[in-house]
């Protein structure tokens, strides 16, 4: 008997301490669990503020004082909340976030509206107010950049400048405005009078910037010299430029570039694989630039609202480009170098000065574009300046060395001169085809310009050039172009009047509406 009850004891000890030690394993596993959903759930957070102090511990009761200061002590994952204020400082980022631990951002906090501003301050080169040095992962949002300037040549001030190699970087929803090169021109040397609102470029090799997305940014009232608000250039991949509005500056809104030395090893030398969407361009042109001429007004017409130069496999879509030089450009400025896969659908061109949509180098010693498509724009009224000069570039300009291009499904409304295409250079397989041309309410004639040949009337142009067999001329019926509202009427012409070609398939409209595979489609930027 008192052997049996002692081996029932023995195994109740031994049951007990078993689920002792499974309850203490398995309440530490809790806590650890535990642990790690808060510290996923509560990235470190710092907060910066003009009354802080680089001594406090960066909370939100105890700030820190700079911006920089931040930058050097942030850990991969963590957000810089930036209080309201002016932050006289230039702030250099080189420490990186990472795919496994975050993004490190910098961001305003709680819809306040701090601003960091140049007055004062020196540039030395090309230097950024904000500058991303071979960093990654890094988001930088709600910031206002302002006010950084020059008068010395050679020295290039930049609101947001990104360069070296790096991944995953995001500017957002930032205000970037008064940057400005005042330097005069030397003599008849009119370079070295530079500036950028925002700059990215690739600079190294084969290393790029890649996964770059700038977004809901606003450029305005900049002083450019012979530079672009908006640059993309050298060995960057993978980008995203959409949802920005860029405004009243001396040059060129938003230019993507190749070939221009930007990388050390010129195979990687071209920005590529990027799309350009739902962006607003306005008020952009080169005159009264004297970058472009020893005397004003030197009103040469030539900055584009939205421009490609030597970049490649690029989307430009839906976006607005009004009142600029040129409305959209696809070109090649060094010869022997291609622009090429270029796609330019469902954008609204209207009342630039120059030329609504351009493409192909623009004299004879520039590079080429080939392989692009041009389809489903609606194209108003450019061509402002042929009352002044008597010489239109009309609606679509094609110019030096075109191949393999298409122009499909575009709705073109002259200007007063008439003049709805102009091609004054030799092409070669480029295809014109289901457009829908309408002659300005002053306009006497519409005119096409062929491989330098002049004809009056589509009957004539069609037969002689061979192109834009299923076109026709006939009013789009706007909703209200007086408005700038290039919606069709239900009864217009364009509707069901187009080609499908697959380069639509899984994209929209001006307006976000799917465009459908069917045997016809709308003609123009609006379904």
């Amino acid at each position: 008997m008192s052997k049996h009850s002692t081996g029932i004891q023995r195994r109740i000890t031994w049951i007990t301490g078993t689920i002792l030690a499974a309850i203490v394993l398995l309440t530490a596993w809790m806590l650890q669990s535990r642990a790690s959903e808060q510290a996923y759930a509560a990235p470190t957070a710092h907060y910066v503020a003009p009354t802080g102090k680089d001594t406090n511990s960066g909370t939100l009761q105890s700030p820190w004082r700079t911006l920089q200061y931040a930058a050097d002590h942030a850990e991969a994952g963590s957000t810089i909340y930036i209080r309201s204020g002016t932050y006289r400082e230039r702030l250099n980022i080189t420490r990186s976030g990472s795919e496994s631990a975050g993004v490190i951002t910098f961001t305003n906090y709680n819809k306040e509206q701090p601003i960091l501003d140049g007055t004062g301050l020196s540039v030395d080169g090309i230097q950024g107010l904000i500058e991303l040095n071979n960093a990654s992962y890094i988001t930088i949002n709600g910031l206002s950049v302002r006010n950084y300037t020059t008068t010395s040549r050679d020295n290039v001030p930049v609101g947001m400048y990104v360069h070296g190699a790096g991944k995953k970087i995001s500017l957002l929803n930032n205000k970037v405005y008064n940057i400005r090169n005042t330097a005069t021109p030397a003599g008849s040397d009119l370079s070295g009078r530079d500036a950028h609102g925002i700059a990215v470029y690739g600079t190294a090799a084969p290393a790029s910037i890649q996964q770059l997305t700038i977004s809901g940014n606003e450029l305005y009232n900049l002083v450019l010299g012979s530079s672009e608000a908006m640059v993309i250039n050298g060995n960057v991949e993978q980008f995203e430029v959409t949802n920005n509005v860029v405004h009243d500056s001396d040059n060129i809104g938003i230019d993507v570039i190749g070939y221009e030395g930007t990388s050390p090893n010129d195979q990687y030398d071209a920005a590529r694989n990027g799309t350009i969407a739902g962006n607003t361009v306005y008020n952009i042109s080169a005159n009264q630039n004297p970058s472009y001429g020893k005397k004003l007004p030197n009103n040469c017409n030539c900055a584009g609202g939205i421009y490609v130069d030597g970049g490649k496999s690029i989307v430009i879509e839906r976006n607005t480009s009004y009142a600029n030089d040129i409305g959209i450009e696809l070109a090649s400025e060094h010869k022997g170098k291609v622009t090429k896969d270029i796609t330019v659908r469902s954008n609204v061109v209207y009342q630039n000065r120059y030329t609504g949509i351009a493409f192909g180098g623009y004299d004879e010693e520039r590079g080429t574009t080939t392989g692009s498509v041009i389809i489903n724009n609606t194209l108003f009224g450019n061509d402002r300046l042929s009352s002044e000069s008597g010489d239109g570039a009309g609606q679509l300009l094609i110019q030096y060395g075109t191949s393999g291009n298409t122009v499909l499904n575009n709705i073109m409304v002259s200007s007063a001169s008439g003049v709805l295409i102009r091609n004054d250079y030799p092409s070669s397989n480029n295809k014109v085809d289901y457009n829908l041309y309408t002659l300005n309410a002053n306009a006497d004639t519409a005119y096409w310009i062929w491989q330098g040949d002049t004809y009056e009337g589509l009957p004539a142009y069609q037969k002689a050039s061979k192109q834009d067999a299923h076109s026709r001329q006939a009013a789009p019926q706007f909703i209200n172009a007086s408005t700038a509202d290039f919606h069709l009427q239900a009864t217009s012409p364009a509707r069901n009047s187009g080609m499908w070609n697959d380069i639509l398939k899984g994209t929209s409209d001006r307006d976000g509406k799917a465009w459908v595979p069917s045997s016809t489609v709308t003609i123009g930027a609006y379904q």
